[in-house]
């Protein structure tokens, strides 16, 4: 069915692509936000906080997004609606999360691993955004500006990480 013409009580199934830029940007503040007194965490812990924190947000998403859509009555299928749309959420720290474990399988140090992670999750960002932009069709222009902006808010993290994190 398509949007003009669906149910006004449901919630459309599409990509959700801001949710997927928002879930990396959330890893890499998750990952920036890992280190403890300077010294990051185990990269096993950090794949488990990258997991959990994905999660939890995207369940956080989900009853944002049914509660603010003014869908009643709430049925089973459109709370699975809702789930399946804002997967993306949660799915975007699976890669950093794969990320640090890789790096840790392979013997690589927790700060290796973290900046790893790092590096993916900014990556996702800056890929989900310039998916987003050649889905809408957008001009070259608007799609460079998109990664360029996305690039600019995961420096921004990974510049406050190195600056506020002790030394």
């Amino acid at each position: 069915m398509n949007a003009r013409h669906r149910d006004p009580g449901s919630l459309p199934e599409r990509v959700e692509f801001a949710g997927a830029v928002y879930g990396s940007l959330l890893a890499a503040s998750v990952v920036a936000g890992s280190a403890v007194d300077g010294t990051p965490i185990s990269a096993g812990n950090l794949v488990v906080v990258l997991l959990c924190t994905g999660v939890v947000f995207w369940l956080a998403h989900v009853y944002a997004t049914v509660v603010s859509s003014g869908i009643h009555p709430l049925t089973w299928q459109r709370l699975g609606t809702a789930c399946r749309r804002d997967w993306p959420v949660a799915q975007a720290s699976f890669p950093p999360a794969v990320a640090a474990a890789f790096a840790s399988a392979f013997g690589m140090s927790d700060v290796v691993a973290t900046w790893t992670a790092m590096v993916v999750a900014v990556a996702g960002q800056v890929a989900w955004a310039v998916a987003a932009a050649v889905t809408a069709r957008s001009s070259v222009r608007v799609v460079v500006v998109f990664a360029v902006a996305n690039l600019a808010l995961g420096v921004a993290i990974v510049t406050l990480k190195t600056l506020v994190a002790p030394h």
